[in-house]
């Protein structure tokens, strides 16, 4: 994860340098030679995905100098730590470690087994809190990421979701459990938000240059003083996936950059609003070829 990058840009590579003396150990030998099943435990994986994200920003600003400042930013769940990260509102250093401390809290906040997430495809939102309210059965159960029109994800306690998934069935929609190793974005996770306020109170952060999307209102936020809430109630709340890319497009965007590992966010925004045309930078390919059209 992010070798040849590191390797082929000195900005890139700063970046892995920077987590690893901010974190203590070397975030980027896990990165880039594993093991896997350490790599994706969530205390690694989160600020690692992070500070690969950064270091693709990193490598496109090598690469092409006269990189426009955006209009907006905007990252789903834990990519708003990136967004705020290259609005500058949020230094390398504290975002690594607050998203480590975030990846604990969050495995912490429920017993193994105890919580489970799964997608719902093919109902609205409306029918995904009737679903969620007539499956919880006095448990928790709530929609945890609107991605997009007729893509939902639920979260809460097993047994919530395992019911979730049978009544799925009887409505005729499509529901696939998801491989994850706690129920994120619903009530469960509020241990974990109480202990990312502690983590996000001993840092100093900055306003934004220019507008980040909050996850949990689907508003653009260019003030320092409420990043930390935000940020907060994002853990234990939903992720407003598709009313952020829509707010983003109604403003009149059309052409914006998915900087991170993977390329889902730009097979959401099809799906959302025709309108944004997304190009992902994932790799070093991606980085020249971005900057190859940018100069175009």
């Amino acid at each position: 994860m992010g070798k040849a990058l590191a390797a082929w840009s000195k900005r890139a590579r700063a970046v892995y340098d920077a987590a690893d003396e901010a974190l203590g150990f070397e975030l980027s030998a896990l990165c880039f030679e594993g093991p896997e099943e350490l790599l994706i435990r969530t205390e690694n994986a989160q600020p690692a995905i992070v500070t690969t994200s950064i270091a693709l920003l990193e490598a496109l600003r090598e690469c092409y100098a006269e990189l426009p400042s955006p209009a907006y930013a905007a990252g789903h769940s834990l990519g708003e730590y990136s967004a705020l990260v290259a609005a500058g509102a949020l230094g390398l250093a504290d975002a690594v470690r607050v998203v480590r401390e975030r990846g604990r809290a969050m495995q912490a906040a429920v017993p193994a087994g105890e919580g489970a997430m799964a997608a719902i495809m093919g109902a609205t939102d409306e029918q995904i809190v009737a679903l969620c309210a007539e499956a919880a059965a006095g448990d928790v159960l709530a929609p945890a990421n609107f991605n997009a029109p007729g893509q939902t994800v639920i979260a809460g306690s097993r047994a919530a979701v395992d019911r979730a998934l049978e009544l799925s069935k009887t409505q005729k929609l499509k529901a696939v459990p998801l491989k994850v190793s706690a129920p994120f974005h619903c009530s469960l996770m509020a241990p974990a938000a109480a202990s990312v306020a502690q983590s996000l109170a001993a840092i100093s952060l900055r306003d934004p240059a220019f507008p980040v999307v909050a996850n949990v209102d689907a508003q653009p936020n260019a003030a320092k003083n409420r990043i930390a809430d935000l940020l907060v109630r994002q853990v234990d709340s939903p992720v407003r996936w598709h009313a952020s890319l829509q707010t983003i497009a109604n403003a009149g965007v059309t052409r914006a950059l998915e900087i991170g590992p993977g390329k889902v966010l730009a097979g959401l925004a099809k799906r959302i609003d025709k309108r944004v045309s997304v190009l992902s930078v994932n790799d070093q390919e991606s980085v020249e070829k971005t900057a190859e059209f940018l100069a175009s």
